[in-house]
């Protein structure tokens, strides 16, 4: 009984030394990769082309509400000013009309942002779609087992962010969905 016992021990201890060195082996043979998303998001031409893109698209509408921004702010002074010359029927009137431009610019303002935000994430996903299919490209050519995008940290060696961007700006952009009217 003892002697089956010590070769079920030596059986476990051998099995274990085996998957040991075989996990040695496969672990030398893992590649990893790994790739900077805000700087494929900040360097690549991609996204520089897409930041351009909404500038020109709002640079009107952001010119409107900071028009509309000063114009608030002459006639609120102009309130403080006049004030005291004012009859009380006149300076209530002007309050009015300067709550209702506030709000109005506050209206504006506000659609703006969202529509900005929102464009600037359908650009951005836009970036990021091809910048998934170059990480994609990258990982089978160079037979990279995982590629990682977030991580506290990761060794240098395993960065192939420069690949990326270089992969994603000598690739030919995809067709440019028609924006929408703003």
């Amino acid at each position: 009984m003892k002697s089956f016992s010590s070769h079920l021990l030596r059986t476990f201890f051998t099995a274990l030394l085996l998957a040991t060195a075989a996990f040695a082996v496969t672990a030398q043979d893992f590649k990893v990769g790994f790739v900077n998303t805000d700087r494929v998001l900040r360097d690549s031409a991609a996204a520089r082309a897409a930041q351009t893109k909404l500038q020109q698209e709002f640079s009107r509408r952001e010119r409107e509400v900071q028009t509309l921004g000063t114009q608030l702010r002459t006639a609120s002074e102009a309130l403080e000013r006049e004030a005291p010359t004012l009859s009380e029927a006149q300076r209530v009137t002007r309050q009015r009309q300067l709550v209702e431009m506030e709000r109005d610019f506050q209206r504006r303002r506000q659609a703006f942002q969202e529509d900005l935000n929102l464009r600037r994430n359908e650009e951005l996903q836009q970036v990021i779609e091809r910048a998934n299919r170059v990480i994609r490209q990258i990982a089978e050519a160079e037979r990279f087992d995982l590629i990682i995008q977030e991580a506290v940290y990761i060794h240098p060696r395993h960065d192939i962010t420069d690949k990326v961007i270089a992969g994603l700006n000598s690739a030919p952009a995809a067709a440019p969905a028609a924006a929408p009217a703003r």
